[in-house]
This record gives C-alpha cells, sequence and structure tokens, in this order.
C-alpha cells in the first residue's frame, strides 16, 4: 500500500521510500531532504527533485548575465514567473489505487516579455509506486505562443549542496563518465565544464545524472535523474556555483501556438550504474504518463493538453 498525507504539504510513504510535495510556498517536485531510501536511510542533497522553473528562448534579454550562473549561453526567459520560488500555490490532485499513488500539479505563467503573451500552462505528474525505490514523473507544457527555438528548464535531479565535497564521492553523467568530488571545489561557469548541448544524428543512448552519496557505515547509494527519451534534452548543466548546479533545459526546437511539449524521466536509488541503466532500458523512449482512476498507461508521445 502507499499511504498520502493531505495538507499544504503532502506526505506520501511506499514500502521503499518517503517523499513530500509542497503545494505551498516553495513548490514543484519532491521536496528538499524529504525524498528518503528507506533501505539506507539516504535523503537527496539539494534544493529538491524534479523542480520547474520557466520558459526560454536563445538570446540575452536585458539583465546582465551571472558569469558563474548562467556562462557565455545566451538565453532569456519570456514566459514565467519561476514555477518552484514564485508561484507561491499549485492547484493539484492525488489519484490513488491499490498500485499507484500519483499526485499532478499545474500552474498558468502570468508574466512575459514584449512580443509575447501569457497563458502557458505547465503540468507535472509524479507517479509512485508500490515495489520501486525510485519514481516516474513528467511534465507538459501547452504553449500559447510561437517561437523558433522554445526550451523550459527544470532541476534533474536536484541541485547538489556540499561543503568542500563532503556530502558525495563521484557524479556520473551518461554522456561524459565519472567526475570526482575535488572537481567542484571551486566555482566554475556551466560553459567550462561538463557541458552537455544537443547535436543532431549524435544523440547519446541514454540522459542518466546521478550523484553517488557517502553512507555513514561506508556504504554508499547514487541518486539518479534520467530523462527517458534522450533526444529530448537541449542543454544541461553540471556546474559549481556554491553547489553542484543540475539544471536541464528541454525541447530547444520550433513551437507554434497550441503545440504540447513535455519529457518523462526516472528519478530515485540505485546502488549501481549497472542498475541505472537497465532500468533506463526498461523505461527507454517513454514520454508522457497518462494516468486516471482505473490505472495509468506510459506513452512515447507528448500527452497532448488543452488551454483549460
Amino acid at each position: 500500500m502507499i499511504r498520502c498525507e493531505r495538507r499544504a504539504e503532502l506526505e506520501i510513504e511506499t514500502p521503499h521510500l518517503c517523499a513530500t510535495v509542497r503545494t505551498e510556498g516553495y513548490v514543484s517536485g519532491i521536496k528538499s531532504r524529504s525524498f528518503v531510501d528507506k533501505r539506507t536511510g539516504a535523503t537527496d542533497l539539494g534544493s529538491g527533485l524534479h523542480i520547474m522553473d520557466f520558459l526560454l528562448v536563445p538570446g540575452w534579454g536585458d539583465a546582465e548575465p551571472n558569469r558563474i550562473y548562467d556562462g557565455n549561453l545566451p538565453k532569456r526567459v519570456v514566459e514565467g514567473p519561476q514555477i518552484c520560488t514564485r508561484a507561491r500555490q499549485l492547484d493539484y490532485e492525488v489519484i490513488q489505487s491499490e498500485t499507484f499513488l500519483a499526485v499532478r500539479q499545474w500552474f498558468t505563467f502570468t508574466d512575459v516579455v514584449e512580443g509575447f503573451q501569457a497563458g502557458s500552462r505547465w503540468e507535472q505528474t509524479l507517479l509512485f509506486l508500490p515495489d520501486t525505490r525510485y519514481v516516474l514523473s513528467c511534465e507538459r507544457i501547452y504553449c500559447v505562443n510561437s517561437a523558433d527555438c522554445l526550451f523550459y528548464r527544470i532541476d534533474m535531479p536536484g541541485h547538489l549542496h556540499h561543503k568542500g565535497g563532503d556530502s558525495f564521492t563521484r557524479i556520473y553523467l551518461s554522456y561524459h563518465g565519472y567526475i570526482e568530488s575535488s572537481e567542484f571545489l571551486a566555482d566554475f561557469p556551466p560553459d567550462e565544464g561538463f557541458l552537455y548541448q544537443r547535436k543532431e544524428g549524435d544523440i547519446p543512448d541514454r540522459i542518466i545524472r546521478a550523484y553517488e552519496q557517502r553512507q555513514e557505515d561506508g556504504t554508499s547509494v547514487w541518486l539518479a535523474g534520467m530523462t527517458l527519451d534522450p533526444a529530448d534534452v537541449y542543454e544541461a548543466w553540471c556546474h559549481q556555483r556554491g553547489y553542484v548546479c543540475f539544471i536541464q533545459e528541454l525541447h530547444g526546437r520550433k513551437v507554434a501556438a497550441g503545440d504540447t511539449i513535455g519529457a518523462a524521466y526516472v528519478v530515485g536509488y540505485f546502488d549501481s550504474v549497472d542498475e541505472m541503466n537497465a532500468v533506463y532500458d526498461q523505461y527507454r523512449g517513454v514520454r508522457s504518463i497518462a494516468i486516471d482512476e482505473k490505472g495509468y498507461t506510459l506513452l512515447d508521445e507528448v500527452e497532448k493538453a488543452d488551454e483549460t
């Protein structure tokens, strides 16, 4: 059985995991330090998991870029606010059966720059299963604007807080390999290390981003975020800016008003990279999750959203 206590913070417990989903305050995804692996006692080490920001297009806006935060990667926000920090409250529903529990949250963007209109709608689904140490998740965005290249920003799996590399041993990026914690002792911008940018015709087999945590008993466990269709990832950062920043940007293609864009993920705990690869291959190509009271269906296309 999966248990959910419904308050401003949804407390969720499965046989393998505990998690909190906030509907007020700092919202979207799974609350910071609430995602607990019952087998090892590990918790996430950042600002939350699968956290949503805003919609962007290429090119600098009016704001002066911050070298460490932005690098030389021109892009500007065209629809906001930043959901995690400024939406403040999300509409939501909980759908539950004997075999799963799903939380669906949504928000309509209200802030825009000149030349765009407000009204794009973001929806996120978190799917908890009784027999896994991970959750399945997805988002979809109904777009009210047209753009030659539109993308959106999330944290995937989530930022990694540490002091001198004390909380983690190494990072694994499927498109790069292993990176020791000693590489993250000093700040550097996203375009000076471990940057992924999609190259058409050269898409990786998998997009997996994970960090290995030290446990008090000397063992370790990995916390990973996997984007299940590698071609959905436009750009991905893994750089140090006071913490390890795991920003990921999705879509990065032409959009017409009325289109729906999105992607799907696995976020959770694993004992090895081999285990991550096996789970990834189990769900490879999933791009959306359709859910109702009768069950859930994993889709290889983004489920169409409407504007209401």
